[in-house]
């Protein structure tokens, strides 16, 4: 997977850090460079480099980033003259920028917006399929686990069976209808189906209430449990509204659930610590597709091998890895993809991690431009051009 890891990693040269020697590159870092510029350097543009289309012109924090067109530029000549970003993190705000005719294009609109920005007159709304997969991560290795009550201490989410009632307690599509106003697609496998390793054969999964309760009683869990939810409420599209909606399908199940939602810095900080025994997430697919999901967020915890780096549920099945292992080790891309196959059924028979739904990307623009929408949902100002 180099190629397609390459296309991700952001490059600071040596000669930047005032290095000119040779440089060894080691699994700890890279020998021969003692420092390199302080953050002040890179705002000024002092320590900028780069091969794009456009040049450093100016930073403000908090205010803007102005760019110049590179008229020698290798490639296509870029179409705008000088491009300015703003960071506008109000929604309201941002919207009213758009409509004021401040800005020319506004990334992530809010999804009860959308049919509002669509009326305008002077205003186009472009939106296209992502990568990224929101999910629910279950604690498989606590007991008792951070956030469940009722079991006299045992953890039910280790059980198959008890995750097994939870993916059939949900409704993905009712979420991604009531929720997500249309901007999602129902997901059963960790990467959408345009992408490498997605295994044709295991189709979307319908709610069964009836059937959930079922396997909780099996499980040992007639009357359910208690269980407290996890998420952040400011970094996935309506991702707090989409845990309440979880929430309140377990509890009709028998699994009485709370949301405990928070900013993201602070989620994540606690999701690291392990303080979860159930949250929401998501994970943007690189151009690896299912090898992506599959190595940082079920792969065993396994620091050498650069595996699980993302796997807080601590889900270790030695089946699945050796599947993993195979797909990162084989290049002849159709066995790669069997392996990816292999690996993802096991991910979904074994229900190691939910997935909930993909992401759709929206953007709005002034009326007579268009942007080029990306599955890793980054807004690439060089695609947006007049409508042809």
């Amino acid at each position: 997977m180099l190629l397609s890891d390459f296309a991700s990693f952001g490059v600071v040269s040596a000669s930047a850090a005032g290095h000119d020697g040779p440089v060894t590159y080691t699994k700890g870092g890279c020998e021969g460079i003692a420092s390199y510029p302080p953050s002040e350097d890179y705002n000024s543009g002092k320590a900028a480099i780069g091969t794009g289309p456009y040049k450093f012109v100016s930073f403000v924090s908090g205010d803007r980033i102005t760019l110049a067109r590179f008229d020698d530029y290798w490639g296509e000549k870029p179409h705008w003259e000088e491009i300015v970003i703003r960071p506008i993190t109000n929604d309201g705000a941002r919207v009213a920028a758009l409509l004021a005719g401040d800005v020319d294009i506004i990334e992530k609109p809010p999804v009860q917006d959308l049919e509002t920005l669509r009326a305008e007159d002077g205003v186009d709304v472009v939106q296209g399929a992502s990568s990224r997969v929101i999910y629910l991560h279950f604690d498989h290795q606590g007991e008792p686990s951070p956030g469940i009550g009722g079991t006299d201490g045992k953890n039910p989410l280790k059980d198959v069976r008890v995750r097994k009632a939870i993916s059939l307690a949900i409704d993905r599509p009712l979420i991604v209808d009531r929720i997500m106003g249309g901007l999602a697609v129902p997901a059963r496998q960790l990467v959408p189906d345009f992408m490498r390793g997605v295994d044709p054969e295991i189709g979307l999964e319908e709610a069964n209430l009836e059937e959930a309760k079922k396997l909780l009683a099996e499980a040992g869990y007639p009357d359910g449990f208690t269980l407290v939810l996890g998420t952040p409420n400011d970094r996935y599209i309506n991702d707090s509204k989409i845990a309440q909606a979880v929430a309140q399908m377990l509890t009709r199940a028998g699994i009485k659930t709370d949301v405990d939602a928070m900013t993201k810095s602070v989620f994540f900080s606690r999701r690291n610590k392990y303080e979860f025994s159930l949250y929401l997430a998501g994970w943007g697919a690189s151009g690896a597709g299912m090898a992506s999901p599959l190595r940082a967020l079920v792969a065993s915890q396994n620091k050498d091998k650069g595996l699980g780096g993302t796997n807080r549920g601590r889900y270790s099945n030695p089946v699945l890895d050796a599947e993993i292992e195979t797909a990162l080790a084989t290049v002849e891309p159709e066995a790669h993809d069997a392996a990816l196959r292999r690996a993802s059924k096991i991910v979904v028979d074994d229900v190691a991690i939910l997935p909930l739904h993909y992401e759709v990307t929206p953007w709005a623009l002034r009326k007579g431009l268009t942007i080029t929408p990306r599955a890793d949902q980054h807004t690439v100002l060089t695609t947006v051009r007049p409508v042809d």
